[in-house]
């Protein structure tokens, strides 16, 4: 294949590593550090806050990172955060705890972890997680607020939010956990990497993502190629260019291997 693209976005969970997982297989940062020794930037887009992005960027040559949803722009070189959009939490943890009795919530502290309201499951956020109250998280501005709704499925929770409006934010709900995601308006993978784009001076043409999860959908539609993973959800890969080996199967490699071989 001639094509080469200039940018390459990549997500981490499901994508890069297994879900939670900070180890990323020898064969994905083979074919992520050849992509880089191109001249491409390569990037990290994904939904996981800085601090729990910040173990998986020095395995990979990576010039940028951004996390939350890309509300939260990163330097690895620098170890400096560019850009941080927020939004203010309460009235959306209001309407979510009236639709969904029993879920719990938290918001991010950047760089630090997070100030949860409920009690998570072990390992579900990333960094030191404070309790606190309802009024503390709502005067807490943040980039990114999370939601679980505890015993209860993901269909579960698609099904209950089918009809949901939060105004002045933008969520996502994860196809593998009863798990919500909530940032502020108009903020998406797609809406960051459209405005790193123009800031670089690639052009549209010269841009590649990999995905797989509904977080990805604006990601993988902004790119010239769009590629979903192997085990994504039917919707996720009907919104891509093509789809690719599982993460299993280190299907990241395999798709960037295809334009840049060893």
């Amino acid at each position: 294949m001639n094509w080469r693209p200039r940018l390459v976005a990549l997500d981490i969970d499901g994508t890069l590593t297994g879900v939670g997982s900070n180890d990323v297989p020898p064969a994905v940062r083979a074919a992520v550090s050849r992509a880089a020794g191109h001249g491409t930037h390569v990037v990290l887009c994904t939904g996981r806050s800085l601090i729990g992005t910040t173990p998986i960027a020095p395995q990979l040559p990576v010039s940028l990172a951004l996390c939350s949803n890309g509300a939260v722009w990163w330097d690895p070189a620098t170890a400096e955060i560019t850009r941080r959009t927020t939004f203010e939490p309460g009235p959306t943890i209001k309407t979510l705890q009236a639709l969904l009795p029993g879920s719990v919530f938290a918001v991010e502290q950047t760089g630090v972890g997070n100030l949860s309201l409920g009690r998570f499951l072990p390992h579900d956020l990333w960094g030191v997680t404070t309790n606190a109250s309802f009024d503390v998280l709502a005067a807490t501005p943040t980039p990114r607020l999370v939601m679980r709704w505890l015993d209860h499925t993901p269909a579960e929770l698609a099904f209950a939010v089918r009809e949901l409006e939060l105004p002045g934010v933008s969520w996502s709900v994860d196809h593998t956990e009863a798990w919500l995601t909530v940032v502020p308006a108009g903020v998406t993978k797609g809406w960051a990497l459209e405005d790193l784009r123009v800031s670089l001076g690639i052009d549209a043409e010269d841009t590649l993502a990999i995905g797989d999860g509904t977080n990805d959908l604006e990601m993988l539609r902004w790119a010239a190629r769009g590629i979903a993973m192997g085990q994504a959800p039917a919707v996720v890969q009907a919104a891509a260019d093509e789809v690719t080996g599982t993460v299993l199967e280190d299907g990241a490699a395999q798709a960037l291997n295809r334009f840049f071989p060893a």
